[in-house]
């Protein structure tokens, strides 16, 4: 391992590498089940095997009902902060458990049971996280759908997991406009051979919507009544192996994946995670910031934090324009943040509008400890821009959809590893991971491969995706026999640290030379200039494919843009060399986005090779491609 150290990483890995059953039984013992796990892996069961087969158990008790029931009823469970609407409010624990309790008891009324569907399309509000918890108490499976999403994608989740019932508001909430769900919603009823049995609507005072008669219902008003009432609706005993939840993935052939997670190897993973990874205590204010219409904010907005009896903050705002870039210092000030959970592209957009941190002296920062990046690359420019205005350490970490919790990163409850910049640090215990050549053998180390994880997949990893065994496989494991391909590239040094550098499919074939655009991206990014960039592989006739660059420039950069695209062909040149063919470089406003931040590469290598495309459902704003088409059309030669 690089430099010393005093964590306990060698020796917990260790363990968990000699007996993994030892391992996760004592982990295991974090949550409270109705009946406890004594055969703790079924090697038989399932796909790959299933995680505590006899054991039983409920998420919403453990991440609410014995909180209170241990006398943390009065501690903080949850904060909302919309700068938004204008709005902040906190809830107890005690107050989740009653406001749980009555949507739960509405449920019911509508008939919902153990393993009914239902859809949540909700945005950053409280009652989503109680309506995800509403729906654990009673056994049913919940499947967020992000808050927005175009009618025909929600409609194509309708069809596949066929929701009793679906838990919507009237509108979400962006800087500039009021997005109204409602349409969205009629509109995706409409499309879908499904049609769910009942919808409940929370009306939001910036807009409300019109309800269908016998088909929609007023949320709040349901709730007022079961609240007066004080009716109680107990935790449904379920299978540690039953459904949790289906978060849907995008999928190759446009379908989308069901992504299933299961009650029991979920809580134990995550529980695991709050404490060793994340170096959270209960009671402490943990703050990922995304939505809960990602897996992050399934894992640690809602059930991490909450499992483990943190408080956990829904922020219903941006990292800049709600109202500037010191946006998340506001909030990490003012609710006592510890440890704050982002996206690299966020600080890349705080990097970008106040580049020397100027924003962060008006805030009292003192109970800030760490900073954990996640969702995309951290390239090493913006993760020391980071720790040179926090002071603090900055962890970068990888992890998937799939998998539901951190693959790689650095155990800060462990105790800390050296920082290697560009490396999410090392495999965390449950994921035997291997860099594979394309014959599926073990790459050398420092030579670029395949990502994969050997099998079994931890507790809290999917176990298959919503009815549907035989896609998994396909998708996921039939590349490499006794593997899970985790469809990323990257390599493995010397010390055992990964360096993931992008998709398999960012790797470009320049002339028969295999290279990663992540590599290029951080050449991009260490231009001093340069507040974010992509690098994509684009048709050559010559060569296969060329790199192409597309930098967005910080504020306040006055200097020619013409001048700092050379100056970046030639930092390339220097640092990868010629056989890069790295020749073109475009300045832009903006790049394509998810709305969890994700650079849409994939599309822009469409656009630049005059392939057809559409946008995808997940972008944040469609407008970026129309304006990315117009800068590689006005550079062609006439």
């Amino acid at each position: 391992m690089a430099g010393p150290t005093n964590s306990r990483y060698r020796e917990i890995f260790a363990a968990w590498g000699a007996n993994a059953g030892a391992f996760w039984a004592e982990a295991a013992k974090a949550i409270d089940w109705f009946k406890p796990p004594r055969n703790i892996f079924d090697a038989g069961a399932g796909v790959f095997g299933r995680w505590f087969p006899d054991a039983t158990c409920n998420t919403c008790y453990n991440a609410v009902d014995r909180h209170v029931l241990a006398g943390h009823g009065a501690r903080t469970a949850l904060i909302y902060d919309s700068p938004l609407a204008g709005t902040k409010r906190k809830l107890s624990y005690a107050t989740l458990l009653d406001e749980v309790v009555a949507l739960a008891a509405i449920l019911r009324d509508f008939g919902v049971a153990k393993g009914d569907r239902v859809v949540i399309y909700m945005p950053m509000v409280p009652e989503a996280i109680v309506a995800m918890l509403a729906c654990a108490r009673l056994g049913a499976i919940h499947s967020v759908v992000f808050g927005g999403f175009a009618a025909r994608e929600l409609a194509t989740r309708l069809d596949d997991c066929r929701p009793k019932l679906v838990l919507a508001a009237s509108c979400g909430l962006e800087p500039s406009r009021i997005v109204a769900y409602k349409p969205l919603l009629d509109g995706a009823i409409a499309l879908a051979k499904h049609k769910p049995e009942a919808c409940l609507i929370l009306q939001r005072p910036e807009l409300a919507a019109e309800l269908v008669p016998g088909r929609d219902h007023d949320w709040g008003a349901l709730r007022d009544k079961v609240l007066a009432a004080g009716r109680m609706v107990d935790c449904v005993e379920l299978a540690a192996t039953d459904p949790l939840y289906i978060l849907y993935t995008s999928g190759t052939t446009g379908v989308p994946k069901g992504v299933v997670r299961d009650n029991g190897g979920h809580m134990v993973a995550l529980v695991w995670s709050m404490r060793y990874l994340y170096d959270i205590q209960p009671g402490e204010v943990f703050w990922a910031a995304s939505d809960i219409g990602w897996v992050v904010g399934h894992s640690y907005i809602v059930y991490g934090p909450l499992l483990h009896g943190a408080t956990t903050i829904v922020y219903e705002g941006k990292p800049v324009g709600t109202p500037d870039a010191g946006a998340f210092w506001r909030v990490i000030a003012e609710h006592g943040v510890a440890a704050l959970f982002t996206a690299p592209t966020a600080f890349r957009a705080i990097k970008k509008e106040d580049p020397k941190g100027a924003l962060l002296a008006q805030y009292d920062l003192s109970r800030f400890r760490i900073l954990f990046l996640a969702g995309e690359r951290a390239d090493p420019d913006t993760v020391r821009w980071a720790e040179s205005i926090l002071a603090r350490p900055v962890i970068d970490h990888w992890w998937q959809t799939e998998t539901g919790w951190c693959i790689v990163g650095n155990p800060m409850g462990l105790g800390p590893l050296p920082v290697k910049h560009g490396s999410p640090t090392v495999a965390m215990p449950g994921y035997d991971i291997a860099v594979l050549d394309e014959a599926g053998q073990p790459a050398a180390p420092g030579t670029m491969g395949s990502i994969a994880i050997k099998l079994p997949l931890p507790p809290g990893a999917l176990p298959t995706l919503w009815e549907n065994d035989q896609r998994f496989r396909d998708s996921y494991l039939t590349q490499f026999p006794g593997y899970y391909a985790t469809s990323d590239a990257g390599h493995v040094d010397e010390d055992g640290y990964l360096f993931i550098m992008g998709r398999t499919d960012d790797i470009i074939n320049v002339a028969g030379h295999r290279l990663s655009t992540g590599g290029m991206e951080e050449v991009l990014s260490s231009h001093g200039d340069v507040a974010e960039c992509a690098v994509i592989g684009i048709a050559d006739a010559l060569k296969g494919e060329v790199p192409c660059g597309f930098i967005v420039l910080k504020s306040g950069v006055e200097r020619p843009a013409r001048d700092i695209e050379a100056e970046i062909v030639q930092l390339v040149r220097e640092h990868i060399g010629p056989v890069a063919a790295f020749r073109q470089v475009f300045t832009v406003p903006r790049l394509p986005k998810t709305r969890s931040g994700k650079i849409l590469r994939g599309t822009m290598k469409k656009i630049a090779d005059g392939e057809s495309y559409a946008a995808p459902a997940t972008i944040d704003d469609p407008a970026v491609l129309d304006e990315i088409g117009a800068v590689l059309r006005a550079a062609k030669p006439a």
